[in-house]
């Protein structure tokens, strides 16, 4: 709860049990400590079918707000995501942030997740930026922030935050590789025991045009436009990250560009307000 209290986002018992922090439990035990561990009711309360930390009851109805908001988002975040899906290179496409979570406000950035054809992070993020173009001129502001390489699928930022940007993350088309993204990031178990199913669901094919052009710009005559497309753009994020800072990373495997740093803020307040609870608590 103090982690979803930096977001202003009240649980309901089902969140409650899929986003418990590193402890796996069930859902009958997780309801047992709500109704009987008088500690853990000191700094609880509900508000209809919603948990919230004490004094915090205006967060529910900042929850239904954005709820509405995010409703006129997830339309375009489908529609644009679709044009997404359908490019050559592009092997996956998720929405995550605050959309992921319908905890979005109004006309707040669609964050997308890519997952890339080997060896054409740079290409694929050139195609996918002539769908943000779109996007923007029909006022939406799609943010491709994280394009990572099939080659490497095991993220190397290992922490509370990453953990629920995978969990959170919602496919808009899901396919093998999006599987594989799932196990090769297992570790992402530890933070949060509950909230991985299974199995990620069904997958789906490229068509038939979309095979032909992966397979033309896969080809080993389109190798030096990559790697031409890849030193241009580092270059310029690069000078862009030394004005404006960020939780970055721009290789052959990945594009990374977090550039306010929120997952930097939110893990210090996160760990701030858990070590004050805890205090408490002991």
């Amino acid at each position: 709860m103090a982690y979803a209290d930096l977001f202003d986002y009240p649980l309901d018992r089902n969140q409650l049990h899929r986003y418990l922090i590193g402890e796996s439990a069930s859902p009958v035990e997780v309801d047992a400590m709500l109704e009987q561990d008088r500690a853990l009711g000191a700094y609880l309360e509900r508000t209809g079918d919603k948990v919230h930390l004490r004094g915090r009851a205006s967060t529910v109805e900042t929850r239904r707000a954005r709820e509405a908001a995010s409703a006129e988002l997830w339309r375009a975040a489908r529609a644009y995501g679709a044009l997404v899906a359908r490019l050559p290179l592009v092997r996956f496409v998720g929405v995550t942030g605050a959309l992921a979570m319908s905890n979005a406000e109004r006309r707040a950035d669609i964050d997308l997740f890519v997952l890339t054809h080997p060896g054409r992070v740079w290409l694929c993020r050139l195609l996918v930026l002539a769908v943000v173009r779109l996007a923007a001129l029909r006022g939406h502001r799609i943010c491709p922030n994280f394009l990572l390489s099939t080659a490497a699928l095991s993220l190397r930022e290992r922490n509370l935050f990453a953990a629920h940007e995978i969990a959170q993350m919602v496919p808009l088309r899901a396919t093998e590789q999006y599987a594989r993204f799932i196990d090769a990031n297992r570790w992402a178990r530890d933070y949060l025991p509950n909230a991985f199913e299974s199995d990620p669901g069904p997958t789906r094919a490229d068509n038939i045009l979309t095979r032909v052009a992966t397979a033309v710009l896969a080809s080993r005559l389109v190798a030096p436009l990559e790697r031409w497309e890849m030193r241009r753009k580092i270059r310029r994020l690069r000078a862009r990250a030394a004005r404006e800072g960020g939780s970055l990373s721009f290789s052959e495997v990945e594009c990374r560009g977090h550039f306010a740093a929120h997952d930097v803020r939110v893990l210090a307040a996160y760990a701030e307000r858990a070590a004050q609870i805890e205090g408490r608590l002991e």
